[in-house]
């Protein structure tokens, strides 16, 4: 995947994570590619591109992850779990709500 094409399909991971999170009581901001979802007991979940290797990196409580496209869907470099579902897992986890992405 070219560089441009790994930045609109980015770009749609942010918009579609903060749709959901625009639906919760959770805080989070977005910086220079960077979202950061805050919880009330200081906690953060970090989502972050990562352009040279053309992954989606998730830092949170239960450690890291890194997500690259493949067959039509972000996967989990080690697990192969879906970015989608593993990050509506994590965040409603630190939240102690449900969350859907």
């Amino acid at each position: 995947m070219t560089e441009t094409e790994f930045g609109e399909r980015a770009d749609a991971v942010f918009a579609r994570i903060e749709t959901a999170l625009d639906a919760t009581d959770v805080d989070y901001g977005v910086e220079q590619g960077v979202l950061e979802i805050e919880f009330d007991d200081g906690s953060q979940i970090i989502v972050s591109r990562h352009t040279p290797n053309r992954e989606i990196w998730v830092a949170a409580k239960a450690g890291g992850f890194h997500y690259g496209w493949k067959d039509g869907a972000w996967l989990d470099t080690r697990g192969g779990g879906e970015l989608f579902a593993t990050l509506a897992q994590l965040v409603s986890a630190q939240a102690g709500e449900g969350v859907v992405l």
